[in-house]
């Protein structure tokens, strides 16, 4: 990567890393539809745009409060 530039695509295993869970919850994440992603070459090469990841933690954060607004 060349220095200074910002990563635009992440891997399964740094998706799984940021979110702190393994790689097959990551992989299922993509494989259900809930996490978007493409896939490139062979086919366990999944790659995710950070900017969508950011998307589906905000997404997660609102689900979240959504299900707590309901148990008050």
């Amino acid at each position: 990567m060349i220095e200074g530039m910002n990563q635009r695509f992440l891997t399964l295993a740094e998706v799984a890393e940021t979110l702190n869970i393994t790689l097959s919850a990551a992989r299922s994440l993509v494989n259900s539809g809930e996490l978007p992603a493409i896939q490139l070459g062979g086919k366990r090469m999944w790659r995710v745009e950070e900017s969508v990841l950011e998307e589906f933690i905000q997404t997660q954060y609102e689900h979240s409060r959504a299900r707590l607004s309901h148990t008050a």
